[in-house]
């Protein structure tokens, strides 16, 4: 089993230029293996074939653990071919021993919108730098993660990719792109790393890649647990503008565990109302009969409706279907636009459908679309205090103009409008070990969670609450009314009165003249803010990552700067420590 790189945190008795020299030290000869203390300097045959075995270092950027679990799946097989690997979290790696490194590997997935993971943005902000190391001894290739149906699919793997090469290192294998379903094109660029790593070897009889596993249970993408849901209920008052609801699946005996923290997978089924529109346009009554093996269908056959019911994405456009639709148009100005993202929002299969005068024919169509994919969502409980079940804070997404065709999203409508007690509903948990409840009970917590960013703090309390943890807790919650959308309040004045949350600020944008936000609480505190950062406490956020995570971002920089007495550069520094040491946490959508 392969290992992360062991190196100096920055409170080691050493000298900067110390500590850098002997974390590339650690980085150049520290191999997946499992070394016996014994055996280092022997000079047996097994010693030397050992030290001439070819090394490869395979850093991961991961905010929710999958590019993680592909890079660890990476050192085994590299492992299984003799090959010595080390896989290392980029935060964890100095970024000065990148000269010095022969054959790498870069998996790396890309987070909110557009961004680097987390735990690669250092790594990034060193290599995108003047100061980055020339690499012309260096071999690479990067596997991207993404999901295309994003303007900014694989955006950090691209970026990553085209620096090593600026930097003058040699593509040993080209990069490849992974969609949501990425074990095909993960084990097409492993089966090509392995050829090139083994001189061209025939490696048939090496084991098989298996996807990484995104969950320890029996259950998982492949084999979803089938939950009652014995709790659906809205949370947000009747006339919200927003429809939030608190939906609880049934753990039964199925031995599901989780962690406060972790996401839950959700496999939803499409709108029969919009599958039927679909029919209508492709001119078909659902009972045509269509290639089975592209469904999974054990006896080889399924039904067009059937198929488009719960097999295939049909609300949102793939990436295919537009490129098709594009080729069909004779409107060059309508054919550019559909490249431009800001055309595209909001736009669903049906509009772009009715672009098309000769339509397509169905086997075409349904050769165009991705598969059905489950959707995440953070786990608002905690299995201290729920040990049969797991909870999640669902907002309905509805869209469109009142005299326009209505939009919904598939799963929180799925949840909202066709489940009810008697439905069985396929789940499986994803670890996220990036967001985590501090590991000292006592460690202070400061949470920023608007809408429905507070499920997984919900979790964090309860888990606190459960396991009489002495830690200050601080909550930052808001939404657009306090009369309408203060969601789970009596939950949270409770934990006020009790103590458990130490402090309680609440921001809600649309009860005064003068919008509100969970950043400018921050700001109204910054002085207290920066004191409990100096105290040692971790920093989470969790919610929409295209404004809101952003905007509290640049608000917590500001404080630590004018708080901290600090430069621009230096609170830049600051926040890049916390990151490092896994007090800045965020799990943004």
């Amino acid at each position: 089993m392969s290992s992360v790189v062991p190196y100096l945190p920055e409170t080691a008795p050493f000298t900067g230029a110390q500590r850098q020299w002997l974390n590339g030290y650690f980085a150049g000869m520290f191999s997946g293996a499992v070394l016996d203390p014994a055996s280092i300097g022997a000079a047996d045959g097994a010693s030397a074939s050992a030290q001439s075995a070819l090394t490869v270092t395979i850093l991961y950027g991961s905010q929710t653990g999958t590019a993680e679990g592909i890079a660890r799946e990476t050192g085994d097989r590299l492992e299984q071919a003799g090959c010595k690997p080390v896989v290392a979290d980029m935060d964890e790696y100095d970024a000065s021993a990148l000269a010095a490194e022969e054959n790498l590997l870069v998996i790396c997935s890309t987070y909110g919108d557009g961004e680097m993971p987390d735990n690669a943005q250092g790594f990034w902000d060193i290599l995108a730098s003047e100061e980055a190391p020339r690499l012309d001894s260096t071999r690479f290739s990067v596997l991207a993660l993404g999901d295309s149906s994003y303007e900014t699919y694989c955006t950090a793997g691209k970026d990553l990719d085209a620096r090593l090469e600026a930097l003058g290192a040699q593509r040993l294998h080209d990069r490849i792109d992974c969609d949501v379903d990425f074990e095909e094109p993960f084990e097409q660029w492993l089966s090509g790393v392995l050829v090139e790593f083994t001189n061209g070897t025939d490696n048939k009889n090496l084991p098989a890649t298996t996807a990484p596993a995104a969950t320890e249970s029996a259950w998982g993408k492949k084999n979803p647990f089938m939950a009652a849901l014995p709790e659906n209920r809205l949370v947000t008052a009747p006339d919200s503008s927003k429809e939030i609801r608190h939906v609880v699946f049934d753990l039964a005996d199925s031995g599901i565990t989780y962690e406060t923290g972790d996401a839950l997978h959700v496999l939803p089924l499409n709108d029969p109302g919009y599958v039927d529109a679909l029919l209508q346009v492709l001119g078909c009554t659902g009972d045509e009969v269509i290639d089975g093996d592209a469904t999974g269908s054990a006896d080889g056959m399924a039904t067009l409706r059937g198929a488009l019911l719960s097999e295939f994405e049909i609300r949102m456009p793939s990436r295919d279907l537009i490129d098709a639709v594009v080729e069909r148009l004779n409107n060059a100005e309508l054919a550019a636009s559909l490249k431009d993202a800001d055309f595209m929002y909001g736009k669903d299969t049906l509009d772009l459908l009715s672009m098309v005068p000769g339509g397509f024919a169905y086997p075409e169509f349904v050769g165009l679309l991705k598969r059905l994919q489950s959707r995440a969502y953070s786990i608002s409980s905690s299995q201290d205090r729920y040990p049969r079940e797991v909870h999640l804070t669902v907002a309905s997404v509805r869209y469109g103009e009142a005299d326009v065709r209505s939009k919904e999203g598939v799963c929180s409508c799925f949840l909202a409008d066709r489940t009810d007690a008697d439905s069985r509903v396929g789940i499986w948990i994803k670890p996220n070990k990036n967001f985590r409840v501090p590991t000292d009970p006592a460690s202070p917590m400061i949470m920023v969670g608007p809408g429905t960013g507070i499920a997984p703090f919900l979790g964090f309390l309860q888990h606190r609450e459960a396991t009489a943890a002495p830690g200050n807790n601080w909550l930052l919650f808001g939404d657009r009314n306090a009369a309408t959308d203060f969601i789970y309040r009596e939950e949270l004045e409770a934990w006020f009165e009790s103590g458990l949350l130490t402090r309680l600020d609440l921001a809600f944008s649309r009860d005064q003249a003068e919008k509100i936000y969970v950043q400018d609480r921050m700001r109204d505190s910054a002085g207290k803010l920066f004191a409990w950062l100096e105290s040692g406490a971790s920093f989470y956020v969790c919610g929409d990552a295209y404004r809101m995570a952003k905007d509290v971002d640049r608000a917590l920089h500001e404080i630590i700067e004018s708080e901290g007495g600090l430069s621009e550069k230096d609170a830049k520094a600051y926040v890049a420590r916390l990151k490092k040491e896994k007090r800045y946490l965020r799990d943004v959508y």
